[in-house]
């Protein structure tokens, strides 16, 4: 029996984090919980890209072209989508899971979803270093265990 598992080792990986910048008192939170998981698994700086972006929106359609360049291993997508009292909320989510999730099947290339949806600021702080943990850091582990994989596979 042939068993395959994902390491928590990104030496040699290649990294791309593309971030938002609505809510960005969280999403800089996110950001920086990335970077720590990607350098505390051993992916150098000089392997990592951060590319910003307006919105949780957006992150799809820049991630495909990242994904498409063949220059990286893996893309994490991290934004912060608070409920409001209209139904915007419920379009922004959907449309970016939907389009960051398509990325990874298009390309083949591990893209990972790390946007906090919450209903309140309170629970995004809570998802973005505190009480919950940071939903970055765990994002970008994510992304260098999902390239590990992959290159096992190959």
């Amino acid at each position: 029996m042939l068993e395959l598992e994902g390491k928590l080792n990104g030496a040699g990986q290649r990294h791309a984090v593309v971030v938002s910048r609505w809510n960005e008192f969280i999403t800089d939170r996110l950001r920086d919980g990335a970077l720590a998981a990607l350098r505390k698994h051993d992916v150098s700086e000089q392997s990592i890209t951060v590319v910003s972006v307006p919105g949780a929106y957006e992150l799809g359609s820049v991630a495909k072209k990242l994904a498409s360049s063949g220059a990286y291993d893996a893309i994490t997508c991290l934004g912060a989508v608070i409920r409001g009292a209209t139904d915007h909320y419920n379009y922004v989510c959907g449309q970016a899971a939907r389009l960051i999730a398509q990325v990874y099947y298009d390309t083949g290339v591990p893209t990972v979803f790390g946007v906090i949806t919450t209903d309140t600021i309170e629970q995004a702080i809570e998802r973005a270093g505190t009480k919950a943990g940071n939903k970055g850091y765990e994002a970008a582990a994510a992304a260098v265990e999902l390239a590990s994989l992959g290159q096992q596979i190959q």
